[in-house]
């Protein structure tokens, strides 16, 4: 999803509703700067990627390596889209860290609070 968001010529636009967690806190972060909205009460979850693993050493091995090579490439992604530099990406992420709608804000994964979708440019609405 990432890499078609990075690939079409269009502006994304993208809304936290609700929780934006793990790959979600990456699509909702990769949004067209300037066009990356959250609910007011909506969660953004960080951390690092996890997975279980099984077999013998060497592919144990293998597996944790491409956890650790996933893990690097999420973060310089993510620091570039909010700013930050990838060390503190892979601090804040090396547990779980929760944000609040304004917490993500101030760190740079979105761009504005907005309570309804009227207010979200190109994000549609209904008139009554």
């Amino acid at each position: 999803i990432y890499d078609t968001m990075q690939f079409v010529p269009n502006d994304i636009v993208t809304v936290g509703i609700g929780m934006a967690a793990s790959m979600g806190q990456l699509l909702l972060t990769s949004g067209t700067k300037g066009k990356r909205y959250i609910t007011p009460n909506a969660r953004v979850l960080l951390h690092q990627p996890h997975g279980g693993f099984g077999g013998t050493a060497s592919d144990i091995q293998t597996q944790a390596q491409l956890i650790l090579d996933m893990k690097k490439r999420l973060a310089e992604i993510t620091a570039a889209q909010t700013g930050k530099p990838v060390e503190q990406i892979n601090a804040d992420g090396d547990r779980d860290r929760w944000f609040t709608a304004d917490q993500a804000l101030e760190y740079g994964f979105v761009d504005h609070i907005r309570e309804h979708a009227a207010d979200v440019t190109g994000g549609g609405g209904t008139e009554n």
